[in-house]
């Protein structure tokens, strides 16, 4: 799911850009499978054995996701066996459709890392039992310096790549003797794990590029020369046994969560955008938004975001987004008149977008289930809002980049009713939907009820009864293709037929919804049932149609139907190797991490850099992301950072006053990972939009990162505004935080694109930011204004806590020491309990402390407790209290923000207003 980013692929690419020739449909094709699926399809018995693999994959993901398993009782894996399998198949399949690079950088580096590897591994092994270690290096330097062509497979990385798979399926096979050896591995062990690093980080370099090998490989010497670090790094030898051990054979390392994540639930959520692809989503999603959107203002372009958000359902790579949607838009979007670099820019930010969209988020969704600990709805419930104001904000962007250079959209082949007209039929529509939503989900519940044993196979029964009436629907039109190399003018398609022609392909994604939001089944469940209709619809909707058109090839469409499936998988099975190669080797920097505690002593290094300042953290946060993201697939990039910083936002951000909720840091990751996508001057996404459009590389990405600024700009905004994540808010508040946010976002674009209702004034794009800040955060001015804390003597504690009403929090300033000894102060809320008394309310909470003069000191802390969640701990001493005390709506400030609106509205109402668009 996320976007592979191999540095020789993107070379291609820049290279390609910078001619602006513009590249064929068949050379686009090749960029997207060299980058997501590999660049080596041989013919003839290798070739099949390669698409058999790639198919016995999606079968055994779909095997162990499903509930067969245990209604047999054969087949059951436990999640390391099923990582283990996992693991076999992408560093098989990497060796095999991934050749390796011939340049001189990429040459250098897989000979150089083998060769550090067998240095480190020599000095961590005990005397004179390592000799087999260089015998290992050789063999994986003799494997990378021999090379191999595109067209074929030679017989050392055939070695390889069955190397890499075996000792991937060690820990299947030797699973009970390591169990029985727990932290004591054995000289097989030892070897086993030893090849098997190897040979991961050279698969990595195939599929992803050599920055995720190098950034794994400088952890793996960060591990061995502990001794010989700075001071403030610095951690005890790690022996080679010890290494091996946490890396390969426990659950630390490379088969650690993120590898798992990638096992239970990433690959179904590939295979199901794969499936959905095949069937034709893809091109309906992008006939309906031009059609829907077409005839707007600069409508291409518009079209091309709303498709991108659609899109990003089935696809979370970047690239192939850019690609899929972006050879139909770039085109029609240069026609209404955007230059090349500016379409080509609008792709890339919507098409890089489409990775924080939910349900699917790329991979990022099911990593922060485990990694925060918070349930999948809940996660997407958090994510929902930026994602949606960010989309609308990008297609204000278009709206104003349109204004500015007064283009029209694409003409209609109808008349358009009056608007007001229009707007009864969307608002019968709108109701319609609510009325049927409301009766399937009671009706479901309903069926549930009466008739629990069966309930599964009358949903089925009805859910298909669905999909015969809007097949029969869709087979009564067809969907239309804009022709985009036309030089005719395009006529846009009637938006009522071009709904119909394919509204069955929504079917799957609603069960996918459905047992995801509803239903609350684990991710992993969730993707197989959709999967399985989808597998259903894609090899019954080419006959079904056939005779529902009176059509004599029925065979022939059934035989197409099944082609279509297996290209399906086996294209599914395809796009996850560098993902699940990107998930193991990013487990290496997260159990290195883990196994040095290097974690601490960065946060001393970020604290130092920031002075301790939030905004510095989170700046420096940012950057570091953008760094990363630029050598790095959006995946391994965040699990990278949040496993290095985000403890580190949180506990600083403590210290600091601003308790940041852990969902809101690495939502701040995620989205500066994506950001690294769009960045100048690796952003293979702005690359291949270029080669699209014929433009400018650098300048497109330069002007993608302009239009992406609202994306930076949201995860500043939601760690101080958790609102925005719909963290404690109802729904009456949700809604209204949606409105301001989206008000905000379109007057923060606005500002920064320099164009409101006119070209704006230096003053006036000063005052747009200034209202955007105001709506975001009201709460700023409002605490100047009025302070909603009282500060009170530690003395006071108890009256303090008496006159806080019960579930408020009472705000702490706590000094004592941290796990390692070291000084340390935090801000703490202590959720006030019901009691007669202060002292019974501070009791009742978990909170026991003795006062000695003005301090007081804690005495104990109850288990489990809300003092214990708060994190109190014996012997620290509480500095200062403060007390919420009444404060005037933060709202009030939205007040003087619309009166400065309504100025810069009066200032630039009739200047330069250019002439209205054509209906």
């Amino acid at each position: 799911m996320s976007d592979q980013k191999n540095q020789g692929q993107a070379a291609a690419v820049e290279n390609q850009a910078a001619g602006k020739a513009g590249l064929s449909q068949e050379e686009l094709d090749e960029l997207v499978a060299s980058s997501d699926a590999g660049g080596r399809s041989p013919s003839g018995p290798v070739g099949i054995l390669i698409m058999l693999v790639a198919l016995a994959w999606s079968l055994f993901q779909l095997w162990i996701a499903s509930p067969i398993p245990f209604m047999v009782g054969w087949g059951v894996f436990n999640d390391t066996e099923a990582r283990a399998f996992h693991l076999a198949f992408a560093i098989f399949l990497g060796f095999l459709a991934y050749p390796a690079a011939r340049t001189p950088f990429q040459l250098t580096l897989g000979i150089l890392v083998p060769l550090v590897l067998t240095g480190l591994f020599w000095l961590g092994a005990d005397a004179g039992t390592g000799w087999w270690i260089p015998i290992v290096g050789l063999a994986v330097i003799a494997g990378v310096a021999l090379g191999s062509p595109k067209d074929r497979v030679p017989v050392w990385e055939w070695a390889m790549a069955i190397a890499g798979a075996a000792t991937a399926l060690y820990i299947f096979f030797a699973y009970e003797g390591i169990a029985t050896r727990v932290g004591a591995p054995i000289q097989q062990d030892l070897i086993v794990g030893a090849i098997g690093l190897m040979l991961l980080l050279e698969a990595t370099r195939r599929s992803l590029g050599p920055a995720l090998m190098i950034v794994a490989t400088v952890f793996l010497c960060y591990t061995f020369l502990g001794p010989y670090m700075p001071q403030l790094i610095a951690h005890s030898q790690k022996s080679l046994g010890v290494v091996v051990n946490h890396q390969w054979i426990t659950t630390e390392g490379v088969f650690g969560i993120a590898l798992g994540v990638s096992t239970s639930f990433v690959f179904l959520f590939v295979l199901f955008g794969s499936l959905l692809d095949k069937a034709g989503a893809g091109n309906y999603f992008i006939q309906v938004a031009f059609s829907l959107m077409g005839h707007m203002r600069g409508g291409p372009a518009k079209a091309a975001v709303v498709s991108s958000a659609m899109t990003g359902l089935i696809s979370g790579s970047s690239i192939a987004n850019v690609v899929t949607t972006g050879t139909f838009t770039i085109p029609l979007m240069k026609k209404v008149g955007f230059s090349s670099e500016k379409a080509g820019a609008v792709e890339v930010a919507s098409s890089v977008n489409g990775q924080i969209m939910p349900p699917v988020m790329g991979a990022a969704a099911f990593l922060m289930v485990e990694y925060v600990g918070i349930p999948y709805f809940d996660v997407v419930k958090h994510a929902f809002l930026p994602a949606v104001i960010s989309y609308i904000a990008l297609v204000y962007i278009v709206h104003l980049e349109a204004m500015k250079q007064n283009m029209q959209g694409l003409p209609r082949a109808y008349t358009p009713k009056p608007i007001v007209q229009r707007l009864i039929g969307i608002a019968f529509i709108v109701g319609f939907i609510c009325a049927l939503s409301f009766a399937v989900y009671y009706g479901m519940g309903w069926v549930r009820v009466v008739f629990p044993d069966t309930a599964g196979y009358i949903i089925f029964v009805f859910l298909t009864l669905v999909y015969m009436g809007l097949l029969y629907i869709a087979s009564k039109e067809e969907i239309p293709t804009l022709e985009k190399d036309s030089e005719e003018p395009q006529v846009l398609p009637l938006p009522g037929p071009t709904v119909r022609s394919g509204l069955h392909f929504i079917l799957p994604v609603v069960v996918l919804v459905w047992a995801l939001m509803v239903d609350r089944l684990s991710p992993g469940l969730s993707a197989f049932w959709a999967a399985a209709y989808m597998i259903f619809i894609l090899v019954t909707q080419r006959p079904l149609t056939a005779l529902m058109r009176g059509e004599s090839n029925f065979a022939t469409e059934t035989t197409r139907g099944f082609v279509d499936l297996l290209d399906g998988l086996v294209t599914g099975a395809r796009n996850m190797i560098g993902i699940g190669i990107a998930t193991a080797t990013a487990g290496i920097i997260v159990g290195a991490v883990s196994q040095t505690g290097v974690g601490s002593a960065l946060a001393d290094v970020v604290e130092v850099l920031s002075g301790g300042n939030i905004m510095a953290i989170l700046v420096l946060t940012a950057i570091l992301s953008l760094i990363l993201g630029m050598g790095l697939p959006t995946t391994a990039n965040y699990i990278v950072v949040s496993a290095l910083l985000a403890p580190i936002i949180v506990t600083l951000g403590q210290q600091n006053g601003l308790i940041v909720p852990l969902i809101a840091v690495h939502l701040f990751v995620f989205y500066f990972g994506i950001m690294a996508d769009v960045t100048p001057p690796v952003g293979l996404a702005s690359f291949a939009a270029a080669a699209v459009s014929g433009g400018d590389p650098i300048r497109t990405g330069v002007v993608a990162f302009f239009y992406s600024l609202r994306t930076a700009a949201l995860p500043f905004l939601f760690i101080f505004n958790t609102d925005l994540l719909l963290i404690n808010v109802g729904w009456g508040q949700g809604i209204f935080v949606f409105v301001t946010a989206t008000v905000a976002m379109l007057l923060f674009a606005a500002a920064t694109q320099g164009w409101f209702l006119a070209k704006n004034r230096i003053y006036e794009t000063l005052a747009l930011l200034l209202i955007a800040f105001t709506l975001f955060r009201p709460g700023f001015w409002m605490d100047m204004v009025a302070p909603p804390f009282e500060r009170v003597a530690p003395s006071n504690i108890e009256e303090a806590a008496m006159q806080t009403p019960v579930g408020d929090n009472l705000r702490l300033e706590v000094s004592g020491v941290d796990e390692v000894g070291a000084p340390i102060t935090f801000v703490a809320l202590l959720p006030i309990s019901e009691g007669d008394t202060g002292e019974d309310r501070l009791f009742n909470s978990g909170l026991e402390y003795i006062k000695d003069g003005d301090s007081v000191v804690i005495d104990n802390v109850t288990f489990g407790s809300p003092a214990a969640e708060a994190g109190f701990d014996w012997d620290q001493v509480v500095e200062v209290v403060r007390m919420p005390v009444p404060q005037p709506s933060k709202y009030w400030m939205f007040l003087p923000a619309f009166a400065l609106l309504a100025m810069v509205v009066f200032m630039q109402r009739g200047r330069g207003r250019p002439e209205p668009a054509t209906a």
